[in-house]
Formats: C-alpha cells, structure tokens, sequence
C-alpha cells in the first residue's frame, strides 16, 4: 500500500498559489476523492494530478465565504498572521492562536 503524506495540516491557514482565496484546513483526501465531473471542470491545461492530497477549506474571498476542494500542489502557507472570518470556524475549531486553529470536535 503507497502511503501518502499531507504537507498541510487540519487548522492551518493557506491560500491558493492562482487565485485570490484564503481558507482553514478542515478535512484532508490522501488523494483526489470529489466528483469526476468537478475534476472535468478544470481546464486540462490546469487539472491537477489525482495522485496528491487534496484539501477541504473554509474559504473566504473578498465577497464571500464558501467551502474549497484544493489540491496540494496549488496550496501555500498562509503567512500573513491574520484570523480567517469564515462563519462556520467555531463549530470545528477554538480561537485563532499562533498562526492556526486548534480542533475542538473529535475527528474519526
């Protein structure tokens, strides 16, 4: 069995490489594990590889709040210090400390 290794971790900020959204990790696929008519939408020139972590954020823009499925390899560390708004933050993590959220569910 190939084993897998996420970069990231669950409560960290990171923001996307390409487009302008930030989010807090909430759930992490070893690998591609969402819809294959999601995956088509991606323009072929930049559809990402299957064989890589894929991560659920609670994403926020400067319009809005939603709920991302990002690939790793399009992920950065968020270095900017500042507190994601997302409304749905306190039902899985504590306060905003140090850079990241702490979980305060327990995860299967």
């Amino acid at each position: 069995m190939e084993k897998t290794w996420a970069k990231y971790h669950l409560g960290q900020v990171v923001r996307h490489k390409k487009h302008p959204f930030r989010g807090v990790i909430f759930d992490v696929d070893p690998k591609f594990a969402n819809t294959e008519d999601w995956y088509h939408a991606i323009p072929e020139d930049s559809r990402p590889s299957k064989d890589q972590p894929f991560y659920h954020l609670l994403a926020e823009n400067e319009d809005s709040f939603y709920v991302a499925y990002v690939s790793e390899q399009n992920l950065l560390p968020d270095e900017s210090g500042e507190p994601v708004d997302h409304p749905d933050l306190y039902e899985l993590f504590g306060e905003f400390n140090n850079g990241r959220y702490p979980l305060q569910i327990e995860m299967n």
